[in-house]
Parts: C-alpha cells; sequence; structure tokens
C-alpha cells in the first residue's frame, strides 16, 4: 500500500542495523536512497549496492555528522545526488555498552555520547530543514530509554530525552511547509550495537521480558519509520512511537 516513487530519502548511520534495514526497505517502496555513514565503507557500500538493485538511485557517503561541516557534507551530496531531500531518517548514534553511574562518569563519555547522538541530530537536521521540499518527513530514531530513563548509561538516555523533546520543538516550526516530524523509539532490537549487552544479560530473558516474547529486528522498527514516510502519515506529527513488543507503556 505504501508507494514512495519519485521520492527522495536519506537516511543517516545507514551501514548496518536499524539504518540500512529502513534504507532497503525505503527502496523497495520506490523511494531513492542515500545513506550516511561513519567509518564502515565496505558495509555501507553494500547497503547502497543492495539499494540499487531495487532499480532507484543511491550512494553512500562517509561524513562525521557529529560537526557543521560534516552534516553539511552529507545533506548536500544528497542534493546534488538525489536532486533534493523529500525524506529524511536522523538514525546515527552511539549506545556505551559499559555500565557507569553518574558519579564515577567522566566528561569524555558524556561529550562523547551527546556529540554523536545530539550534535549529530541538530547539525543534520537542521540543514536538512533547510534543504527538504516542503511536504518532507522527518523521522528521529529515539530509544525508550529516552522516556523512562536508564539507570548506568545516563548519557545515553539523556540524549535520547532531549532526541523527543527536539521532535516536538521541531514539528511545530516545519508544520507550516506541511513537513511533519516524528520519532520512532524502539527497545531492544536485535543489533550489533546491541549485541554486547544481550550476551552479558541473557537474551532468553530479555526477550522473556518483552510481553510478545521475542526482540525486534532491524526491519521490525523499519516498518514503523516508513509508514511515518508514507502519506498515509501525513496528519501525525510531533509524535513518538514506541516500539517495544509491550516492555515500555507511554500513555
Amino acid at each position: 500500500m505504501i508507494s514512495l516513487r519519485g521520492r527522495r530519502a536519506l537516511v543517516s548511520g545507514g551501514s548496518r542495523g536499524i539504518g540500512a534495514a529502513t534504507a532497503l526497505l525505503l527502496a523497495e517502496c520506490g523511494a531513492d536512497v542515500g545513506i550516511g555513514y561513519r567509518a564502515r565503507g565496505d558495509e555501507a557500500a553494500e547497503v547502497a549496492k543492495q539499494i540499487a538493485d531495487r532499480g532507484v538511485k543511491s550512494f553512500a557517503q562517509a561524513a562525521d555528522i557529529g560537526t557543521r561541516e560534516g552534516a553539511e557534507l552529507l545533506i548536500d551530496r544528497a542534493v546534488r545526488e538525489l536532486g533534493g531531500i523529500d525524506l529524511f531518517v536522523a538514525n546515527a548514534g552511539i549506545w556505551p555498552v559499559a555500565d557507569v553511574a553518574v558519579a564515577e562518569m567522566d566528561d569524555d563519555r558524556w561529550f562523547t555520547t551527546m556529540r554523536e547522538n545530539l550534535d549529530s541530530l541538530f547539525y543534520t537536521a537542521r540543514a536538512a530543514a533547510r534543504a527538504m521540499s516542503d511536504g518532507g518527513r522527518i523521522v528521529l530514531v529515539s530509544s525508550t530509554a529516552g522516556q523512562r530513563g536508564e539507570a548506568y548509561h545516563a548519557d545515553y538516555a539523556a540524549s535520547k530525552g532531549a532526541m523527543i523533546s527536539f521532535t516536538k520543538s521541531l514539528c511545530i516550526e516545519l508544520a507550516k511547509r506541511q513537513i511533519t516530524v516524528n520519532s520512532v523509539a524502539p527497545g531492544w532490537v536485535d543489533t550489533e550495537m546491541a549485541a554486547g549487552a544481550m550476551a552479558q544479560g541473557g537474551r532468553e530473558r530479555i526477550a522473556a521480558g518483552i510481553p510478545v516474547g521475542r526482540v525486534a529486528t532491524p526491519r521490525d522498527i523499519a516498518g514503523p519509520i516508513v509508514f511515518l514516510c508514507s502519506d498515509l502519515a501525513r496528519h501525525i506529527t510531533g509524535e513518538i512511537v514506541n516500539v517495544n513488543g509491550g516492555s515500555v507503556l507511554c500513555g
């Protein structure tokens, strides 16, 4: 039911996990899709190839989007390669694996998490909003941690909570241009980023704590993101869509 043919999409953090799954699903729906990545060039090139194999335009661009220059480089490449931007999925980010209490957290961990998760969002969203066509869609990938907090990962939770507030602020600013801004908040997802934590905590124990009884796949998260990019969701803006199998229920 969802056709994105003729739409031009950009996904940050698109070389693996949720970003790669989202980029491929956007392409399956007919969108031209570019991806940004930090360091995994071979994986990014493979995702771009799989996108192109679906008969649409694609590119992969290395960029340090925690800086203004890197973010603008990525957005400029999308405009140049695709002719503009209609859809932007802000997926890039990190989750530091080690448990660290706030009282023991050093400055470097705090500032690194904020740079990779929050500064990168600000720089890319600002550049994308300037370049985006009226009627566009912006979807931010947040986390359940941004809603309920996460002990020993306060840096990550704070960055994702800020992303939720950013969603609600930006959606009003862009509403007159008919650009919607929403966030998808996943719980546990079977990605490389979460693999270490799941190994430590026990995958079966984690799955048992999710009401539907399983950990999400990246494509489980990609589906709602693509829905929010479609015209089916044109009257939804400023919302936080929880995709967590019922593990966190927010009214």
